[in-house]
């Protein structure tokens, strides 16, 4: 009775979730294993790191640290803006692209209402909808890819927010700007469309949506984005979303006081503004991609294709087992257990030197050496 009882506690909905479990941490496979160097190809962080100007940016802003931060982040806000043609008024800026997904959920979604989304796809998006007390409504993906014609059809009175993770977080699929057309004029009124974007820098392809074209013209649109992926500025949190100002102005009355730190703001100012380090991160990261799927191939192994800095490999066996032979000598790779795909795993594109030695221990295991 008193388990009961204390489990009567939580909020609706939160019984149900799982927590969320995180790319194993390279302290941890340190201290576990003994190793002194750790290659994380876990968590689609830069492994370049960030931008020498975004360091330089972030050391400056550590002297006054013992001021608040400038609340709405408004010369990050402008600059953003700026590269998307849009009015600063137009753009959140929040403590990671999670966090902006959790805002969204708490700024629009009432108890009971729906939220549709892929089957295999960013885990925030079904956690904040429970939270809420909204109803999740996962479509399953067709080849690895985002059915939209399935949305269009599960589209009810009760549904209130439209999640699309595009590039999709773990397959690294995309959908294309037609497909995306299609389905817009079959979404009704009183839904909104998130398009979850935060590998977007990533993509080359010249049928990649252009969703401020959406917002633009006014529709019921918000676009995520990520310091956290091309930025290299995981560790400090800094995400964004922008949208009409009708909806922006809606999720900012639910927004913390100050949502993002001062080091965060500056960095990511100064990461914009670092084209060069970016082009560098984006040239490497596509030699990374070829380099991992042509070797893939070679060992006769199966892989979505990717638009992003990582991809989703069948390893033919059990992805648990491949990790934590791989996590012994210190290469973290994240498993699809998660996902319901027991033999894939999401392996991020690391240096050349990293994907080299993961290639050389994948030939080993896979050969039973």
């Amino acid at each position: 009775m008193e388990i009961n009882q204390k489990s009567n506690l939580a909020r609706k909905g939160i019984n149900q979730l799982k927590a969320y479990v995180p790319g194993k941490p390279v302290e941890e496979v340190k201290e576990e294993y003994g190793l002194t160097e750790i290659i994380k190809l876990a968590s689609n962080e830069n492994p370049f790191g960030a931008s020498p100007q975004a360091i330089e940016a972030i050391k400056q802003a550590l002297l006054d640290t013992h001021f608040y931060p400038e609340g709405s982040s408004r010369m990050l806000r402008k600059k953003i803006a700026g590269n998307f043609s849009v009015d600063e008024e137009m753009v959140i800026v929040s403590n990671g692209a999670d966090n902006i997904i959790s805002l969204i959920a708490q700024a629009f979604l009432n108890e009971g209402e729906e939220v549709i989304t892929g089957e295999t796809t960013f885990a925030a998006y079904e956690s904040t909808t429970r939270i809420m007390g909204g109803t999740i409504i996962k479509v399953p993906l067709r080849d690895f890819h985002y059915d939209l014609s399935a949305f269009a059809e599960r589209i009810s009175g009760k549904t209130k927010l439209i999640f699309i993770c595009n590039p999709n977080n773990p397959t690294g699929t995309m959908v294309t700007a037609a497909e995306v057309e299609n389905f817009m004029k079959q979404v009704p009124d009183h839904c909104v469309v998130v398009f979850d974007e935060a590998y977007a820098e990533f993509v080359t392809a010249e049928n990649y949506p252009r969703t401020i074209d959406y917002i633009l013209a006014g529709k019921n649109v918000l676009l995520v984005r990520t310091f956290s992926k091309l930025y290299g500025l995981a560790g400090l949190r800094v995400g964004y979303a922008v949208g009409p100002k009708f909806l922006i102005d809606i999720i900012r009355k639910v927004a913390e006081p100050f949502p993002t730190n001062r080091l965060a703001q500056a960095g990511a100012l100064a990461a914009l503004n670092d084209k060069e380090f970016t082009h560098m991160v984006l040239t490497e990261n596509q030699k990374g991609q070829q380099y991992l799927c042509y070797e893939f191939s070679k060992l006769g192994l199966s892989y979505c294709p990717s638009f992003t800095n990582f991809v989703f490999v069948n390893l033919g066996m059990s992805a648990q087992l491949v990790f934590k032979k791989l996590l012994a000598q210190g290469i973290i790779i994240r498993p699809g257990d998660i996902w319901n795909l027991p033999e894939y795993a999401r392996i991020s594109i690391g240096t050349e030197d990293q994907n080299r030695k993961l290639v050389e221990a994948l030939k080993n295991i896979i050969n039973g050496k």
